[in-house]
C-alpha cells in the first residue's frame, strides 16, 4: 500500500477503490471464495452450495424519490445474491444509529426494510442495533448480509464466455446517481428523476427459467455499467464492444450529464442487472426481461468481440469508438 490516508476515493466503486481492495484485503484474508472478488461468495457445505455476501449503507440523503436507505440496503443485499444465480433466503442487519436521530425517520426507514424484504420474498432473521454520540455516525449507518441458495436453476459458471455473447442491460441506466445528486439540492433547478432501487431476484428468476444461455450477472452499482462490464473483461480476458445508440438512456438523466459533464456508463444504478448471455438466447432473454415490470426499457447493447484482451470499446453514436474504463474515482459521494 502506497496511500498513507483513505480517501473518499477508496469506497467510490472506481479503480481506486478495486486497487485498495485487492492489495489490502483479498491479499491478506486470501481464499478461494474471496479472491474471485464477486459480488456473493459461494460456499459449499456436505455437497450443498450456498452464496453469501455483505455490504454496508451510508447513503445521504437517508431519503430520496424513490426509496430511503432501508429499502437500499435490502435491495443491495438481495440483488448481489440474485445476480450470482442464486435464490436469496434470508438477511440480517445492523444498524449504527446517532444519538438525536428521529425516531419518526428510523420508523420509516425500518418499514421500508420490512416491505421491501416481504416483496423480495426473504426474511430478516438476525440483526444488531448500537447507538452512538452525536457527531459520530452522521445519522444512521446500515450492514447487510444475506445467504442464498445455490444455483437457483443452473450454474452459471457452466458455460464459458466466448466471442458472440451479446451483453444486456435489464433497463435505463444512471437513475439512481443522479436521483441520490437531486435529492442533496447541489442541482440549481428540480429534477423528477427517482432512484431505480428494487429487488432483481424474482426478474432474474423468470429469466434463468425461461433460458439457459445466461452466463454471468451483476448489477453495476457503484461505478455503474463501467465498472461492471471492465469488470467482465479483465476477468475473461474479453474485448468488449458496446453500442452507444443502444445504452438506453432517460432523456432527463441524460440532459443533466450533458449539463454536468457525466456519462451515464459511470453512474450508479440500484435495480438493474447487466447479464452476458449466448447469442442465440438473448432475443429470448430480451422478451423475457421486457414482460417484467423492472426490465420493461431493458435492450442488448452490445457483443463480446474477442477473447484474448482486457478491453471495453464503446462504438459512439457519430460513428467513433473510444475506449471505456472504470472512473479512477468519486462522482458521486456517498450514493449507496
Amino acid at each position: 500500500m502506497n496511500d498513507k490516508i483513505i480517501t473518499l476515493n477508496h469506497g467510490a466503486g472506481g479503480e481506486t477503490m478495486r486497487s485498495f481492495i485487492k492489495k489490502l484485503f483479498v491479499e491478506n484474508f486470501s481464499n478461494a471464495a474471496l479472491n474471485s472478488m464477486a459480488d456473493a461468495a459461494l460456499l459449499e457445505f456436505s455437497g450443498k452450495q450456498l452464496a453469501f455476501t455483505t455490504d454496508s449503507y451510508v447513503v445521504k440523503p437517508l431519503e430520496f424519490p424513490g426509496g430511503n436507505i432501508g429499502k437500499l440496503a435490502v435491495c443491495g443485499t438481495v440483488n448481489d445474491l440474485a445476480v450470482m444465480g442464486a435464490k436469496p433466503l434470508a438477511l440480517s442487519t445492523g444498524f449504527i444509529i446517532e444519538e438525536g436521530f428521529n425516531i419518526a425517520a428510523l420508523e420509516r426507514i425500518v418499514l421500508a426494510m420490512a416491505e421491501t424484504a416481504r416483496a423480495a420474498g426473504v426474511q430478516i432473521v438476525t440483526g444488531d442495533t448500537k447507538v452512538v454520540a452525536r457527531g459520530e455516525a452522521d445519522g444512521i449507518f446500515i450492514n447487510t448480509s444475506g445467504v442464498g441458495v445455490y444455483p437457483l436453476l443452473y450454474d452459471l459458471r457452466e458455460k464459458p464466455v466466448v466471442a458472440g455473447d451479446a451483453l444486456l442491460v435489464s433497463g435505463t441506466v444512471g437513475d439512481h446517481g443522479i436521483a441520490i445528486l437531486g435529492a442533496r439540492g447541489n442541482l440549481s433547478f428540480k429534477t423528477s428523476i427517482r432512484s431505480d432501487c428494487a429487488p432483481l431476484n424474482g426478474l432474474i428468476a423468470d429469466i434463468l427459467i425461461h433460458s439457459s444461455g445466461v452466463k454471468w450477472m451483476r448489477d453495476p452499482t457503484r461505478g455503474g455499467i463501467a465498472a461492471v462490464l471492465t469488470e467482465l473483461a479483465e476477468e475473461f480476458k474479453l474485448d468488449l464492444l458496446v453500442r452507444e445508440k443502444d445504452l438506453p438512456v432517460r432523456e432527463n438523466v441524460r440532459a443533466v450529464c450533458e449539463l454536468l459533464g457525466f456519462d451515464p456508463m459511470h453512474l450508479a444504478n440500484e435495480g438493474k442487472v447487466v447479464a452476458v448471455v449466448e447469442s442465440a438466447e438473448a432475443e429470448k432473454v430480451l422478451k423475457t426481461m421486457r414482460a417484467h415490470e423492472l426490465g420493461k426499457e431493458a435492450a442488448i447493447i452490445g457483443h463480446v468481440a474477442a477473447i484474448g484482451t482486457e478491453l471495453v470499446r464503446v462504438e459512439t453514436e457519430v460513428g467513433g469508438v473510444r475506449r471505456l474504463q472504470r472512473p479512477a474515482g468519486e462522482l458521486l459521494p456517498r450514493i449507496c
